[in-house]
């Protein structure tokens, strides 16, 4: 078998089911299994997939495993040459995934590969290439100088910001959102490593491939990533774990380093959680005494692009929830531009749904790129779901 994609879930049923009607698109004429691993969801996303998609491995966690345990449960049950970790909260395009797979082929010293990620507003995520966050690196990036040097080789590598995106480029940190890995690799290196519960395994597992002498690349494919939809990113646990794996790395990696080089490194991993908590403490207690009102800026204007058919059945999801929207008929083929040609202003918020039987992802995303501006983001309406997706909420 060529391609084993797994995808860990919890508790992300609906962009599960559209990341996986993705995927089904992407691999049609690839030899491919997909497992889905659920990690004790109590929304109902077992019984919803299962029936949905009868044909993926679904494996039901009694308890909540975490990503690296969850991931690796799969990886040996699975047969795959390649092992594609994937996010839930994410799209890839049709091409994405063999352009990836003839890549590997080509570049047999490739351990692992990443691509280029898009936020919903259709802007490039900088995390698609990052480097090995040694003690200088993340030093640069903890006090400001990597934000104000980005395409410097220096001050800049946290983010790697002086590649091209639009060739591949040896890379140094493989996201997880997107992690396809050579089996034999890892058979070599070992699988994620289970200290980690979320975060910090994929810096963890290409730092590795890196060690055993493979190479880690960029291939400039694309996906989009609901960044935060995978992950409660305002829970105090949500903080807890992701600073606490940046403590794992450092530990495990530098902890043979003299104290006065690690110990200001972690004291400003421990400041940043500290300053984070207390955000997030003060946030809550302003929403609590109700000063967080919602204002009618608060509103995102809905623009739906897709068939006649689609439109009608959208128009009548809007109207059962009351939501104000302008329906426009289109498909790639006779409006190839898109909301290109939509006059939006940048002082309001606006959802962009597009019909996915009218467009495909890949010309969604090249749209989006286009066009990008940060009040305007990605949406999208499944005919086969009845379902209208957007990084802020699922409407049916």
């Amino acid at each position: 078998m060529k391609l084993t994609v797994i995808i860990v879930s919890y508790k992300v049923r609906f962009y599960l089911e559209q990341c996986l009607m993705a995927v089904q698109k992407a691999i049609k004429d690839i030899d491919a299994e997909i497992y889905v691993v659920d990690n004790h969801s109590d929304d109902g996303t077992v019984e919803y997939i299962g029936n949905k998609f009868p044909n993926i491995h679904l494996i039901c966690s009694n308890h909540n495993l975490g990503f690296s345990r969850a991931n690796n449960i799969a990886i040996r049950q699975s047969k795959g040459e390649y092992v594609l970790l994937l996010n839930p909260d994410t799209i890839v395009g049709e091409h994405t995934i063999a352009d990836v797979l003839a890549f590997m082929d080509e570049h047999p010293k490739a351990g692992g590969a990443g691509i280029k990620m898009l936020n919903a507003d259709g802007t490039k995520a900088r995390e698609s290439r990052r480097g090995v966050p040694t003690v200088a690196t993340s030093f640069y990036k903890m006090s400001g100088l990597c934000a104000m040097y980005p395409q410097s080789r220096r001050f800049g590598r946290y983010y790697m910001g002086y590649l091209p995106w639009d060739k591949p480029s040896r890379i140094d940190i493989i996201s997880g959102a997107f992690c396809m890995l050579r089996r034999s690799a890892l058979d070599k290196v070992g699988l994620l490593d289970q200290e980690y519960f979320m975060y910090g395994e994929d810096i963890d597992l290409s730092y590795r491939l890196l060690k055993g002498g493979y190479e880690n690349w960029f291939v400039p494919a694309t996906m989009l990533h609901y960044k935060g939809e995978s992950a409660h990113k305002s829970s105090f646990r949500y903080v807890h774990v992701f600073y606490n794996a940046m403590l794992i790395f450092f530990r495990k990696h530098y902890g043979n380093k003299a104290a006065f080089v690690t110990l200001p490194i972690k004291a400003a991993i421990i400041f940043k959680a500290t300053i984070t908590l207390f955000k997030m403490q003060m946030s809550s207690v302003k929403k609590n005494l109700g000063f967080f009102l919602p204002n009618a800026g608060s509103y995102a204007r809905y623009i739906f692009i897709g068939t006649c058919a689609s439109i009608e059945r959208c128009k009548a999801i809007c109207n059962k929830r009351g939501i104000e929207a302008e329906f426009v008929e289109g498909t790639e083929q006779i409006m190839p531009d898109g909301h290109g040609n939509i006059t939006i202003t940048d002082t309001e918020r606006v959802n962009v749904v597009y019909d996915t039987d009218a467009y495909s992802y890949d010309s969604i995303f090249k749209i989006f790129q286009e066009h990008s501006k940060p009040n305007v983001s990605i949406g999208t309406y499944s005919p086969k779901t009845n379902i209208i997706i957007t990084d802020k909420e699922i409407i049916a």
